[in-house]
């Protein structure tokens, strides 16, 4: 065979795996900018460089934003890295607005702008705005439109675009409607129209007003919701566990003996408690809906959760 032949042969070879690997590696990267969240929410892919890593403190932004509309809310705001979300929740009968600190600094690279990540953190302050956790009903479309509404309204105040406002939905919702979270499509549509409404470009809606901010209650807790769980501990002694809503990140709660203990699990309808806060330490995997005890078992001679 000449050798112009057999060169030809050995470059088509080579430039197969070359056209082969560089299709993995593109499919690799599509693959991973189409993740989502168990919200649905499209997950940014990784940075190696960003311009926008740690451009913001959460806290600072938030008390930030707080002071643009008057508002004074009692929730606290805790970081949670590995969740690839934010959310707002109720956790013994404390607000809280749960981020992971990761996924908001690629969403500000993803999206090419600081507002993204200051927006999701607008619309989490949305849903305590209109209580929405105090439902204890989980995300509706509805709800998820009035939060969106309120982040338009809120980054318009901050002095963000139109475009800024809506830069991070424009990236990570979904095109499709769920049962939880509208089309993307309807999400814009509802950041629009609160932006314009603190702009007073156009008229408030009788669909998404901003009330005047009104005084938080206490979330309401009836026995029969069945989306909290009841916990009890059945001794004279009074007891510390450790609640997780992931199962890797635990916080302290402090039971009271005779006293019932409320709380509520957000990402999951499930959450987990251990009696150490250590990874070796038995987690039982607790469900909304559910009585739990904590009772002391005298065969192997430590506490135990069980239902009742």
């Amino acid at each position: 065979m000449p050798a112009q032949v057999l060169l030809s042969l050995k470059f088509n070879s080579s430039m197969k795996k070359i056209l082969l690997i560089l299709f993995l590696f593109s499919s690799s990267i599509a693959a991973m900018a189409q993740a989502a969240n168990q919200c649905g929410i499209i997950i940014p892919p990784s940075s190696l460089r960003s311009n926008f890593s740690s451009v913001y403190e959460a806290g600072g932004y938030i008390d930030n934003m707080l002071g643009k509309i008057n508002w004074q809310e009692n929730f606290q705001v805790r970081e949670q890295n590995g969740i690839n979300n934010a959310y707002a929740t109720i956790i013994r009968n404390q607000r809280y607005i749960v981020y992971d600190n990761r996924f908001l600094e690629n969403l500000d690279s993803y999206a090419g702008t600081k507002w993204a990540s200051i927006s999701v953190l607008a619309h989490e302050m949305g849903h305590h705005y209109y209580n929405h956790t105090v439902t204890g009903s989980g995300s509706t479309p509805p709800k998820e439109l009035e939060a969106d509404y309120f982040s338009g309204y809120v980054m318009a105040k901050m002095g963000a675009s139109l475009e800024a406002a809506e830069a991070a939905m424009e990236q990570i919702a979904s095109p499709r409607a769920s049962a939880s979270h509208p089309a993307k499509a309807d999400r814009l549509n509802a950041i629009a129209k609160g932006w314009n409404s603190a702009k007073g470009v156009a008229p408030q809606t009788t669909n998404n007003p901003v009330p005047a901010p009104q005084p938080q209650q206490k979330p309401v807790l009836s026995q029969n919701d069945e989306s909290w769980i009841h916990l009890s501990v059945y001794d004279n002694t009074n007891m510390t566990v450790y609640l997780s809503d992931d199962g890797q990140q635990f916080i302290q709660a402090n039971l009271k003996a005779g006293q019932p203990f409320v709380f509520k699990y957000e990402v999951y309808e499930y959450g987990w408690l251990r009696f150490s806060n250590n990874n070796n330490a038995k987690t039982y995997r607790l469900y909304h809906g559910k009585n739990y005890a904590i009772v002391w078992n005298r065969r192997s001679n430590n506490w135990k959760v069980v239902e009742v």
